[in-house]
Formats: C-alpha cells, structure tokens, sequence
C-alpha cells in the first residue's frame, strides 16, 4: 500500500537565520489552472498585488537568513549550465567506451533541443506566499530525510505549504505519487526521479496537466527537459570528475581502481561511476579499471565485495571510488581494516557525518561535497521565483568542492 507522509507544521520561526528544520502544513487553496506559454521564463504580470510584495520580501529574508548546519548559506543562487558542444549525436556517442567521456555527454549536460520544449504552464506572477507544493523525493535514506526537512522548512520560510511522499526506492509507487499530486491539483510538483531515463514520462504528465513541474538533485535523461520547468540540484558529473583528477594525482596515475555504485539506473548511477571512470581514462591511461559492483547502501553488503575484491586482485587493487561516504564508506573502512590494507586510497560521494569522521581518521582520503540542505533551499528558490514571475533559469547547479583533511573542519557540524 503507497504511504502518504504528510508533513505537519513543527516550527513557528526561523532563529537568528538558523536553520529550523521545520515542516509544513496541508492547505486547501488551490490556484486556478495556468494559462500555458511557449516561455515559462517570461516576466510575469507587474499586478501581482500585496501577496506578491509581501513574497517577494519573505523570499529575500529567507535568502539573506537560512543557514545550514555547517553555517553556508541554505537559499544561495544556483550556477548557471556550461555546455560544451557535442562530438556527435546521442546515437553514434552511445557506441563508445564507457571509459570515453564523451560517450555521457547528453546525460552529464542535459544537452537537449529547446525546439522541442512543451508548452509550459505560465507564472501567475502573484507571489509564492500561500501556494501548495507537492515534493515526490526518490527514496528512504538519511540523506532524503534531511533535504526533505530543509525543503520544509524552506517552505515555511518563504510562505508556501507542501506534502512529502517517499516511494521508498520504488518505480511503480514514485509514478502513483505523481498520479496522486497530480488528482490533488498543487500550484507545483517537484520531483526527485527515482530514473533517470524514466523521468520523461513523469514530467509529460505533471505538465499536461497544466502543473508547474520541477526536477530536484537527480538528473534526468536530456530530452525529459523537454517537460521541466527547470532543473535545480548537484553537478553530479563535475564533482566527481573533481574528485577522480584527485585521486588519480594521489595514486600517482598508476594502478587499479574498483567502483561501488549508487542504485543502478538513477543519475547517480551513472554520475559517481562513469564520470570518475571516464576521468581516470582520460586523464591517467595507465591506471586499471578493474570491477564495478552495485551492493547497495549497507554496510555488510559493501564489506563482502570489497573482501572479495581484496582477495581477488591483491596488491593490484589501489583505490576504491564509493557512490556514498556514509554505510559504503563504513563497510569498505572495514574489509581494508581487516585485511591488513592502509595502503588502498578510499573516495566518495559526500558528505556525510560518518564521513567526515572517516576523512578525519585518515581511514577516507577525501569526499565530494554536495549539501542537501542547500539543494532544497535552491529548488524551493526556484519554485517561489517562477511563482513571483521572475525569470528561472532551465538548469541551476549548485557549488561543489572536494573535502580532505586540510579543509573538513570547514564543513562541520555535518548536514546528516
């Protein structure tokens, strides 16, 4: 049975521009249904009365106050998208070698043709301050718990209402949530794309239906942008390109590397194990590729494939490229320590508490930073701009960076 999680009103203010991780309400205000326009970026109408004062000075105060919990600001504006022209088309760059960079071109820059785009519902250009949104994350993790609670709190800040529904990993159960938002008649939906490559679809309905839709942190394939207001979240591609150029540095461009990998089909997928790998390829051409293996999140799980891996290719084995810093991180910690090997150089996609300890330990070289707090206050951002009638940009990165043990401190108390 799909669980609805109703997000209930838990704080009343925001202290000293500290985050408070608050949830919101229900509401039974409905906007009347958009009008469409070929261009959802347009200046809306200068008659947005009192309500759109009133939303454009609670968007500023929640810009200029929301801090996360490492203290960065929560509701900063997104980077824009830098595209790169392709060397070919979609069909002749997938033939390549997973190791070729330019074979993830259309899905790392989500170089779709605009020609296509849909129409998309107009901005009612009234303010954000009493509309309802819907958020449809991708699945149960103690990352999804924080940006869900910053998303609501974003909310609150800002005067809009919102409803959570988790799927819990789950294809079938996402696309009967967006049938749901969609019965239910929100001023917006957004989405975190349990797939990537079946994202397309669910957008296509959100907006046929005359419903704002917004894609958040998991990238979808590039035509689905087609249906998208905008794309808000981490430049998944970037940081972890980052990250590789690192670790290859710090194994000194020889040896063999083994990748952990988030769950198969999603943008993470394909971002935290093709976008180091092709890096590495490119980059440093005498280091190995020796196995790629999808266990999952747990810890046990991740333990035994590394163990397997230790005893494989022994000394071969140099680093390891995990897709999460918290349970993978823990379970790759473990099989290393049990074994006997210090010497295996350990990266991840981050950051996490379990993390950032691991980087402090030494047991972890280094991790990509990506903040969930600040991925739900840009998408939120994002929302209230588009309702306030300003001009959004289609896609909106947020800043990245790689965390060692030189710059950890800077990054803590960690987001989750």
């Amino acid at each position: 049975m799909m669980k609805k999680f109703l997000a209930v009103l838990l704080c009343g203010t925001m202290l000293a521009g500290t985050l408070c991780l608050a949830g919101c309400g229900g509401s039974d205000d409905k906007s009347d249904e958009s009008a469409k326009t070929e261009d959802a970026g347009d200046e809306g109408s200068a008659e947005g009365g009192s309500n759109l004062e009133e939303s454009k000075a609670l968007l500023e105060e929640a810009i200029a106050t929301l801090k996360t919990t490492d203290n960065q600001d929560m509701m900063a504006a997104g980077n824009p998208a830098d595209v790169p022209e392709a060397v070919g088309t979609p069909e002749e760059l997938e033939a390549l070698e997973d190791t070729d960079v330019d074979k993830w071109h259309y899905m790392e820059y989500l170089d779709w043709d605009e020609s296509e785009d849909a129409e998309f519902p107009a901005s009612p250009a009234d303010g954000q301050k009493g509309k309802h949104v819907i958020l449809i994350v991708h699945g149960a993790h103690a990352w999804t718990t924080c940006y869900s609670e910053a998303f609501e709190a974003a909310c609150e800040a800002v005067g809009m209402t919102c409803d959570v529904y988790d799927p819990n990993w789950d294809q079938s159960t996402q696309d009967g949530y967006v049938d749901q938002a969609i019965n239910e008649q929100p001023d917006a939906i957004v989405l975190i794309p349990v797939s990537a490559d079946h994202a397309a679809q669910q957008f296509k309905k959100i907006n046929d239906a005359g419903i704002p839709a917004f894609c958040s942190n998991t990238l979808p394939e590039a035509s689905a942008m087609n249906q998208i207001m905008a794309y808000t979240g981490p430049n998944d591609w970037a940081q972890m390109r980052k990250l590789a150029s690192t670790l290859g540095e710090a194994i000194d461009g020889k040896g063999g590397v083994c990748y952990i990998t988030h769950n198969v089909g999603t943008s993470p997928y394909y971002a935290r194990t093709f976008g180091p790998m092709s890096t590495l390829a490119s980059e440093y051409p005498d280091i190995k590729h020796l196995d790629v293996q999808s266990p999952g999140f747990e810890a046990t799980a991740v333990k035994q494939v590394v163990s397997d891996w230790i005893t494989k290719y022994g000394d071969e084995l140099n680093a390891i490229v995990l897709a999460d810093d918290s349970d993978q991180a823990i379970g790759a910690v473990e099989a290393c320590k049990a074994a006997g090997r210090d010497d295996i150089v350990i990266v991840a996609a981050g950051i996490s508490k379990q993390g950032a300890e691991l980087i402090q330990s030494g047991d972890i070289k280094m991790a990509s930073y990506q903040s969930c707090q600040a991925d739900a206050g840009l998408a939120v951002r994002t929302v209230a701009e588009y309702f306030c009638g300003e001009k959004i940009a289609r896609v909106s990165y947020l800043a990245t960076d790689v965390i060692d043990a030189d710059n950890v401190e800077e990054f803590l108390p960690c987001q989750w």
